[in-house]
């Protein structure tokens, strides 16, 4: 296939790029900067530049593809406070695809998160659902993604292979700036490695390269209105991933109390909260997709998230 990426130079995208090359596709990105354009041709990727915004761009790339994986995301708007404006360029850009691709049955790919489907026990692919995804609103906030990827999966009734990877909270491995690695820059700035009450809550995980795979199956052959779940380990408690942290950097391991965590974890503390347990059966007996590469505790022990300072 010819499939034209957004967010293909990023953590996931990365990984997914050469998932792809290795199984015969010709793969074109999205690059907004040089620094994005420089590493996706030395990836082996015709380059396309533009920014989600540009939607006349986006659809003509969408338009000469034979698929599209939609995987960027404004990540520095959102986290500077502009998680709304974040959010309604996606669904523009995520509209413009539904519109190029609509009547060819051509796929239509995008990410979503697990987290919040099903707060306190493990939710399955088939959580998180609206009646009526084709009139799902715009909402606010973190329900905007959660309509938007509604909407994608509204559009296999217009003849689009549409279906959404929901990614667990880390997607980690070797060269991760997410949540691990914000996680041990704070225990290494406080000096203590901390989780929130009894930190018996529990947070899907998997490798970066298991979803790269999962990705690459469902482009070829994931059905029109697919929900799939990228998660090796339905919950690892935050309790344990904070011991490892201590171990790794000989401070001790506390709980810090509910009314203290924004204060202890910042921006991170409504996230290292939940209870969000996910379960991928479906998805694995749906596309035959088995994680092969190590867990997130033996990923940790492997020691490459401590060896330099994290910011």
């Amino acid at each position: 296939m010819r499939v034209f990426m957004t967010g293909a130079s990023g953590w996931i995208g990365s990984a997914v790029v050469p998932e792809l090359i290795g199984a015969g596709h010709q793969v074109t990105g999205l690059a907004r900067s040089d620094a994005s354009a420089a590493a996706l041709t030395a990836a082996g990727v015709e380059v396309h530049r533009g920014t989600l915004d540009d939607l006349d761009g986006l659809r003509e790339a969408a338009a000469a593809s034979d698929g599209v994986i939609h995987l960027a995301f404004k990540h520095d708007l959102a986290f500077s406070g502009g998680f709304q404006g974040a959010a309604d360029a996606d669904r523009r850009a995520v509209e413009t695809f539904g519109e190029a691709l609509a009547g060819s049955d051509r796929p239509l790919l995008i990410a979503s998160g697990t987290i919040g489907l099903a707060p306190g026990r493990v939710a399955t692919e088939e959580d998180g659902h609206v009646p009526d995804p084709a009139h799902a609103a715009w909402g606010e906030g973190p329900r905007t993604r959660l309509a938007t990827a509604e909407f994608v999966l509204s559009l296999a009734s217009r003849g689009v292979r549409s279906s959404v990877v929901r990614l667990s909270p880390t997607n980690h491995g070797e060269g991760d700036n997410g949540f691990m690695t914000a996680i041990v820059g704070i225990a290494r700035g406080k000096g203590v490695s901390g989780y929130i009450g009894d930190g018996s809550n529990r947070w899907p995980a998997v490798h970066r390269l298991d979803t790269a795979r999962l990705i690459g199956l469902a482009l070829e052959k994931a059905p029109a209105g697919s929900t799939l779940h990228a998660v090796a380990e339905e919950g690892v408690p935050i309790r344990t991933i904070a011991e490892v942290i201590g171990r790794h950097l000989d401070i001790p391991v506390a709980s810090v109390s509910p009314e203290d965590a924004s204060e202890h974890f910042g921006w991170l503390a409504g996230f290292l909260g939940a209870d969000s347990p996910a379960s991928s059966e479906l998805t694995r007996e749906l596309l035959g997709w088995q994680p092969t590469q190590p867990g997130l505790l033996e990923d940790l022990d492997k020691g490459h998230y401590f060896n330099t300072p994290s910011a």
